[in-house]
């Protein structure tokens, strides 16, 4: 009956013989056919479809929280240690360790001309002179901190400094202004300390003349920039003030320069090299211990997503093979009915394709979805730190990345090894002689 069917189609030769098959059907109709096996199986299908999605899943998850990591740290980098370009003198680079005041910038030039030159250039978006050096503290349970000279209202004309949150991070009361005998405080400093709001902090620095100044400035105000080492150990005050009791003129320990782009460091760098000549040192961000560190690494993050990778891989494989040997009575009728080996082969690779792409999807869509709401809403780090790491630039939380690039590249993995892993055990099963395959 169903051979006399085939024959009013054409779809067999007179006789029924295999040996004179013409084409069975065309491609549009072995997708109709590929496209209704989904329904046959409800079960299978679906297993199959959350596999590819569990792994599109992690893939997307995996790549956001690399590319975060490395995202936040860059932004730490540049906010706090260097900015894209760091200028300081030869004298200061020798003894940086110990934060040197006695070793100005282009000494001899007020700072205010240095960085009206260096704001001329091209590409520059902001120069900003600082001075970093430390302090003795008396009566305090923290007997050392990290003065942090700035002037504020170009710091955050420039950057956030709480870069979670993307504010100026200021948690109780007001940055100190210019020419303020005051100063602000992390929050991490004054729990520690017990200090608040109008308490006064005594404390010793050493000049650039090397004698010893006595300072204690107000504390006008507490913040949270959200990365530890700044919390916990920095005493902001306004520039101006530190400039004068360090006694270094008009001139500055350090400059920090903000391009439009990062990947132009290097030649605004060989710019004001130029006119700043061999007595100034030029540090780009690109050369920072951590970047650099990091960079090295990256060869780690490479075999430890490459591991993640194969592991993703193998529960689709896994899947697809075992739903395609479960299947192999069904390929013997198919070809008992006289499909070619080729036919069999495309309908099974068609609805692997089918079951990828809309797997995939579902695994794109999570994914995306979690990934953009750990962009919003980030992941405290010292669940995973234990509030240690305070020396590596990093935010106290790990902010995801949204990116419809790596949502594109978790797609195309999942359609890609489901679909491509069909082909060998499906051109396996299809060379089986259909008497054979009916019998297992």
């Amino acid at each position: 009956m169903e051979t006399s069917k085939r024959l009013k189609k054409g779809l067999l030769p007179e006789g029924g013989s295999r040996s004179g098959l013409r084409k069975t059907g065309g491609c549009v109709d072995l997708l109709l056919v590929a496209y209704r096996n989904l329904y046959r199986n409800k079960r299978r299908t679906i297993l199959c479809m959350v596999a590819v999605g569990l792994a599109v899943f992690f893939n997307i998850f995996m790549q956001s929280w690399i590319d975060g990591m490395y995202t936040s740290i860059e932004d730490v980098v540049q906010t706090f240690e260097t900015g894209h370009l760091q200028l300081v003198s030869k004298g200061f680079e020798g003894e940086k360790e110990y934060l040197p005041t006695q070793f100005p910038l282009a000494e001899g030039e007020p700072v205010e001309e240095l960085v009206d030159r260096i704001q001329a250039l091209p590409r520059v978006k902001a120069v900003l002179p600082r001075i970093v050096t430390y302090a003795s503290l008396f009566d305090s349970v923290v007997k050392h901190g990290v003065l942090w000279g700035v002037d504020i209202e170009r710091e955050l004309a420039t950057h956030p400094l709480n870069l979670t949150t993307r504010s100026n991070g200021l948690k109780e009361g007001r940055y100190p202004r210019l020419g303020e005998n005051a100063c602000a405080v992390g929050t991490t400093f004054a729990r520690k300390t017990g200090i608040r709001i109008g308490d006064r902090i005594p404390f010793k620095v050493v000049s650039a003349q090397f004698s010893d100044k006595f300072w204690n400035p107000e504390v006008v105000g507490i913040f949270q920039f959200d990365y530890r080492k700044y919390d916990e150990g920095v005493i902001l005050v306004p520039f101006d003030r530190l400039q004068k009791i360090l006694l270094l003129g008009e001139g500055t320990q350090q400059v920090y320069v903000y391009l439009d782009n990062g990947k132009h460091a290097e030649e605004v760098k060989q710019q004001i090299q130029t006119f700043l000549g061999e007595g100034a040192v030029i540090h780009s961000w690109t050369e920072n211990y951590w970047i650099a560190y990091l960079r090295n690494s990256t060869f780690l993050y490479v075999i430890i997503f490459g591991v993640f990778q194969i592991v993703a891989s193998f529960l689709i494989i896994n899947t697809v093979v075992m739903v395609i040997h479960e299947r192999i009575k069904e390929i013997g009728m198919m070809g008992a009915l006289g499909m070619t080996r080729r036919e069999i082969v495309q309908v099974f690779f068609f609805e692997a394709v089918f079951l990828s792409v809309f797997g995939a999807l579902a695994g794109s869509i999570f994914g995306g979805m979690v990934s953009w709401v750990g962009s919003l809403f980030p992941l405290d780090m010292e669940m995973f730190t234990g509030g240690g790491m305070k020396e590596f630039p990093i935010t106290g939380t790990l902010i995801l990345t949204f990116s419809l690039t790596i949502l594109g590249k978790g797609f195309l993995f999942g359609v890609g090894v489901s679909a491509l892993c069909t082909l060998i055990p499906s051109l396996k099963s299809a060379f089986i002689e259909p008497v054979e395959a009916l019998r297992r």
